[in-house]
């Protein structure tokens, strides 16, 4: 059966998809949308549900994109306001905190100059006074506690809110859709999908740019691109969360794991608390990804460790995976920045997004479509994301 043609065929239904598929249809090209299981499957249903400008990336130097971040941050703020919501975050220092006050306090100076030093990017520091309405949180050799803050979202909820959108603006949504095979034609790729897993008769359709936005399944999705396009060496990290029965506090806390020092975030969410991440080595079929046993113990050790008298009980636990370019040291001291691979460069017509974070979907599908330009169409844009409301 043949589907007849399409400018941008997106393969991926997760957060980066959805934004790409928006900003083409938007932009009023015709678009196509081929999701193996549903919106938000993967990762985009099981991440921090944050926000946010990426306070620790400061450490590793990535400066630009704290702030992009902080900026899609305040566009997201104001787009999507039933979705997304202002969250302040406390972050005790203790004697044996890695970071001193001064180094907190600088940094997050830093991180109010990268967001334009507006007062929604202030901080202030809570005097001892304050320190016993937080929560429960251990006092015994507290040196100081600080505020800034950030925001949280639904993350499934903001995927299928910037897919409907993409809808909205003409875009096709197959769902569920096995992506089969894609062969390079003389104007773009020749399409195979089936509309269900079981085996339907294949659907045949022409794309003239391919995306390939399958998160943690980019390269078995590359795979089946001929010729092979060009790929970027990757690692798959896993993330766990808990959720627990019990708040914590209606705001979230920043905090060092007792057993490594990895940055963990203890959260508001759904009436309860939310608790992670970790970040463990991962490797196998990206569809059964959970969390393990030690990963849990890790997180409550955490909790435990900071809220002595918390009594919560685990409701849900949680994994997803980050697709981090390949490198040296360890996953919290890799860039985070969204890799963008071509087939070729000045008219590319195949595109892969390697990584991407939910805060900067929207910028990253901006730039996936300036990058495939060259190749499409002219058309009549019909809105601009920054203003289109979810």
């Amino acid at each position: 059966m043949n589907r007849g043609g399409y400018d941008v065929v997106v393969v991926g239904a997760g957060i980066q998809g959805a934004g790409v598929a928006q900003c083409a249809a938007a932009s009023g090209y015709r678009v196509l949308v081929l999701e193996q299981y549903g919106p938000a499957a993967g990762t985009s249903s099981r991440s921090s549900k944050l926000i946010h400008g990426g306070l620790r990336y400061l450490e590793t130097g990535q400066f630009p994109l704290v702030r992009q971040s902080l900026a899609e941050r305040e566009t997201l703020l104001r787009i999507a306001p039933l979705l997304v919501h202002r969250l302040e975050f406390y972050v005790p220092v203790y004697r044996e905190t890695r970071r001193r006050p001064w180094e907190l306090r600088l940094g997050l100076s830093l991180y109010a100059v990268l967001g334009g030093l507006g007062p929604q990017h202030r901080f202030r520091s809570l005097g001892r006074a304050l320190w016993g309405g937080l929560g429960g949180l251990r006092t015994d050799g507290l040196a100081a506690v600080y505020s800034y803050l950030d925001a949280q979202t639904d993350d499934a909820a903001l995927t299928r809110a910037v897919l409907d959108s993409a809808r909205s603006f003409g875009a096709d949504v197959s769902c569920p859709a096995v992506f089969q095979k894609a062969t390079r034609t003389d104007a773009g790729y020749s399409i195979q999908y089936a509309s269900h897993p079981s085996g339907a008769r294949p659907i045949e359709c022409h794309g003239t740019v391919l995306v390939n936005a399958g998160g943690p399944w980019v390269g078995q999705v590359a795979e089946r691109v001929d010729p092979p396009p060009p790929s970027v060496e990757v690692e798959l990290v896993q993330g766990a969360h808990l959720h627990l029965d019990e708040p914590v506090l209606e705001g979230a806390f920043y905090v060092e794991s007792p057993a490594d020092r990895r940055p963990v975030f203890v959260m508001p969410w759904q009436g309860g608390t939310l608790i992670g991440t970790t970040e463990t080595a991962f490797r196998g079929d990206p569809a059964s990804v959970t969390a393990t046993p030690a990963e849990s113990e890790y997180l409550l050790e955490t909790l435990r460790h900071y809220f002595p008298a918390y009594r919560g009980r685990v409701i849900a636990t949680m994994a997803g995976l980050r697709v981090l370019p390949h490198g040296k040291g360890a996953p919290q001291e890799r860039s985070r920045e969204t890799v963008l691979s071509v087939d070729r460069a000045d008219r590319p017509h195949y595109l892969a997004i390697y990584g991407g974070k939910l805060t900067t979907y929207r910028a990253t599908a901006e730039c996936v479509m300036r990058r495939v330009l060259p190749a499409l169409p002219g058309r009549r844009s019909l809105a601009d994301t920054r203003n289109i409301t979810l």
